[in-house]
């Protein structure tokens, strides 16, 4: 274990103590996990404080842990990880609207936050889950780092993800009458509508999917090296 970032995450208990949920350490990295009573007061803290000097926010991106932990890609050489989904057609996104998934997952969706600090040289990754019931809301981060801003919007149009107390939360990558967030796990790969342009009305309209759902597969298995079985190369 990395002993910097063993340190850090040692402060960041002893500092904290209840107002964070856990911290961790694996291959060098530290994460803490913060509730959403206390996630604008531990930031500002961790901005503002010597020890921590966190001043730059790197990246605010959301997580839709839907199908977390399954394996993928079962094949002939299979590991535990991969993409089997893709082969089965039984992964998130890939059904229609009416045959969405709708299986309860605690803790579903989660915004992860990566800061810097310049002054100590060091990284944290924090994380902040949306509750399981109602609104997906978590607290803006704009008011302690502004460069939130753009990333919040980012999340909030692909996962649905809202924060509170953002100055100008709207979509930003699709476009204003889209429907749906398409990071969710639970949305069809295909989308929900269409848009093209009516010669007849003379602007550009809305309508059902016209495309088939479709699994992109290869056909052929590659014979390198990395299939050949021990004992059997050649040269």
């Amino acid at each position: 274990m990395n002993k910097p970032q063993t340190t850090l995450a040692r402060q960041l208990q002893d500092h904290f103590g209840d107002a964070i949920q856990s911290v961790s350490t694996a291959c060098h990295e530290t994460t803490c996990v913060i509730g959403r009573d206390h996630w604008l007061d531990v930031c500002r803290e961790l901005r503002d404080h010597p020890d921590f000097h966190f001043e730059q926010l790197i990246d605010l991106c959301g997580v839709d842990k839907l199908g977390f932990g399954l394996s993928e890609w079962k094949t002939e050489e299979a590991t535990f990880t991969g993409f089997s989904r893709a082969v089965e057609k039984l992964g998130p996104g890939r059904f229609t609207w009416e045959e969405r998934p709708r299986e309860k997952v605690k803790n579903r969706f989660v915004v992860v936050v990566h800061l810097l600090s310049l002054k100590h040289n060091r990284r944290l990754r924090l994380k902040c889950f949306a509750p399981d019931e109602g609104l997906l809301i978590v607290p803006s981060l704009v008011e302690i780092w502004n460069g939130a801003n753009w990333f919040e919007r980012e999340a909030f149009d692909l996962f649905g993800i809202i924060f509170k107390g953002h100055p100008d939360l709207r979509r930003i990558l699709t476009d204003y009458g889209f429907v749906g967030h398409p990071f969710r796990k639970d949305f069809p790969l295909i989308g929900n509508v269409e848009v093209i342009y009516d010669e007849k009305a003379g602007r550009v309209v809305y309508q059902p999917v016209s495309i088939k759902p479709r699994v992109n597969v290869p056909k052929t298995k590659r014979r390198d090296s990395r299939y050949l079985v021990k004992g059997q190369e050649t040269c």
